[in-house]
């Protein structure tokens, strides 16, 4: 993953709002009235332009063509302890239009939606795929998908965070801030990520399909400074980005799960209590100053699930990409060490028994969920690991032949309308337990080990084998009891020895989602949205270092 948004993003996103403050709304590449774009997402209005793409397209010579009309809004709010640092609207929409031809791909985009500016596009992109027809030997193979005719999904949302006015927003962020400043904190900085995105697809293969999708992602730093000592601490919100409306914002009692005894934490799994989360940020911050600093050594993890998301983005979900195991990814972000001939031995071991890894654009609440990909393909679920075993990748049309798949898996995404669309991550997640088994029991079953909860850095390599996490927090786990808190803490291992050394794993009644807004990849890169789900997952005898700064 290239961008989690850790301090150094969340700061320099802030400074490019920053430089936005003077246009509180931009729209970009509007070529028609914009009370067009106001007025919704007409689908019978993109029919028509679809239909004039797709004819254009066919009769410059394509052998298939597809075509995405989207409008793709923004919405970031920034603040720091009793002020509003910025706040960030953007609007666009165009037009983007794939074909075949000649047995090669072509693609282009304008922002010129009306019949001419489409259909000029249409052709464009036809005379792109002449013209690399000439460097490519083997023709596109596309497996088979229905068409799907006129079909609609729209994220369930309760309350759209676009209508919900900016000062309830600003006022809940200050709030928060407010709590956390009362609780001990010297600094606090909070932002709210919006993102509404409708999409309007069709092909000459009959699908004319629209989307309405909507994402949140309410998140903080909270620091704490010991002048004396000339040390800091830092604890980031416990929140997890969803596929959700404003309905997220507001905490449902049922929605709360309280962390281990010892540890004072508050989880969160399909509403979020900022105020409550700062609140005990700055306590926790605080804490975290006298904590001792870790003995390196073996110890068994307990890694809550806003934390393990992020180690199954990283070992799981970007191996398995197919094209990054073909290597088209090598120049920019690496390979993969799973490659197809583990996968052909149907015997590789990725991880125990226990770990049954699956892929979900459909998981309600998610990040990735959607009805259908940017390939008109209706999305759906399938293992990637099953019983620990290396069992399939994550594949898009033009893939899926290569490891022996009959259609799609529905993961194919473009970031907007002026961005091509290719394979990226779908959501995985590591399935619960099967057997009734709680957190606290899984603690009491520790004598040495460590609990951490919250994302951190990390460190991996470019085959994603080897690699190196952090946290938000850490505790120390001795004779089946939380002792207390923990700094500097690291674990290291490899993606198949740190997956086989998983020996339990919660029920579903802890089942929760991490997710990342901001996931890059690709040449030019494009960024998307994926979550992770899991339960409380141990592994045992994992190597811990110590991560502090010695003078």
């Amino acid at each position: 993953m290239k961008n989690h948004l850790q301090r150094r993003e969340f700061i320099k996103l802030s400074g490019m709002g920053l430089a936005a403050m003077t246009v509180p709304v931009s729209v970009f590449g509007n070529s028609v009235p914009l009370d067009y774009v106001d007025r919704g997402f007409d689908p019978r209005i993109n029919k028509k332009l679809a239909e004039v793409a797709l004819n254009a397209a066919t009769k410059a010579g394509a052998s298939y063509a597809d075509v995405r009309i989207g409008r793709y809004r923004n919405q970031y709010v920034f603040t720091r302890e009793d002020r509003v640092q910025n706040l960030v609207n953007t609007e666009s929409f165009g037009a983007g239009i794939r074909v075949i031809a000649n047995g090669t791909w072509g693609f282009a985009a304008t922002n010129e939606v009306t019949d001419d500016g489409i259909a000029k596009a249409a052709q464009q992109a036809v005379m792109i795929a002449k013209a690399n027809a000439r460097l490519q030997d083997e023709p596109v193979e596309l497996v088979p998908v229905k068409g799907h005719g006129d079909v609609e999904w729209k994220t369930p949302i309760e309350r759209n965070a676009f209508e919900v006015p900016v000062k309830e927003k600003v006022d809940l962020l200050l709030s928060a801030n407010a709590a956390a400043m009362e609780n001990g904190a010297n600094f606090v900085n909070s932002a709210l990520f919006q993102v509404n995105e409708k999409k309007y697809f069709a092909s000459t293969e009959g699908s004319y399909i629209n989307q309405d999708i909507h994402r949140i992602w309410p998140t903080f730093t909270v620091t704490s400074i010991d002048p004396k000592g000339g040390k800091f601490k830092s604890r980031q919100a416990l929140s997890a980005p969803m596929g959700m409306g404003y309905e997220y914002m507001i905490p449902k009692a049922e929605d709360k799960l309280a962390g281990p005894e010892g540890t004072g934490l508050t989880l969160y799994r399909n509403s979020y209590d900022i105020k409550e989360d700062a609140t005990n940020a700055a306590k926790q911050a605080k804490a975290m100053l006298s904590a001792k600093s870790v003995t390196p050594g073996k110890y068994a993890m307990v890694l809550e699930p806003n934390h393990l998301g992020l180690t199954i983005h990283e070992s799981v979900g970007h191996p398995l990409e197919l094209d990054r195991v073909l290597g088209y990814e090598a120049n920019y972000a690496g390979t993969s060490f799973a490659t197809l001939d583990k996968w052909k031995t149907k015997d590789f071991n990725y991880g125990s028994n226990l770990v049954n890894l699956v892929a979900d654009k459909t998981q309600q609440h998610s990040l990735g969920a959607v009805g259908y990909d940017d390939e008109g393909v209706a999305t759906k679920e399938w293992h990637l690991v099953k019983d620990g075993i290396l069992v399939n990748y994550q594949a898009i049309r033009d893939q899926a032949k290569i490891i022996d798949e009959s259609e799609s898996h529905g993961c194919c995404y473009a970031d907007s309308w002026n961005s091509v669309q290719f394979q990226r991550m779908p959501n995985v997640s590591l399935e619960a337990g099967k057997e009734k088994y709680s957190v606290e029991q899984m603690i009491s079953d520790v004598d040495k080990g460590i609990y951490i909860a919250g994302r951190g850095s990390y460190s991996i390599d470019q085959q994603r084998y080897n690699f190196q996490f952090g946290g938000t927090v850490f505790y120390e786990i001795k004779n089946g009891k939380i002792e207390g808190m923990l700094n500097d803490v690291a674990y290291q291992s490899n993606t198949q020895e740190f997956w086989n050394s998983c020996t339990k794993i919660c029920d579903e009644s802890d089942y929760r989602l991490f997710g990342s807004f901001f996931d890059g990849k690709g040449q030019p890169s494009q960024i998307s949205a994926v979550s992770h789900g899991s339960s409380t997952t141990r592994f045992d005898d994992v190597n811990v270092i110590n991560t502090a700064r010695k003078i």
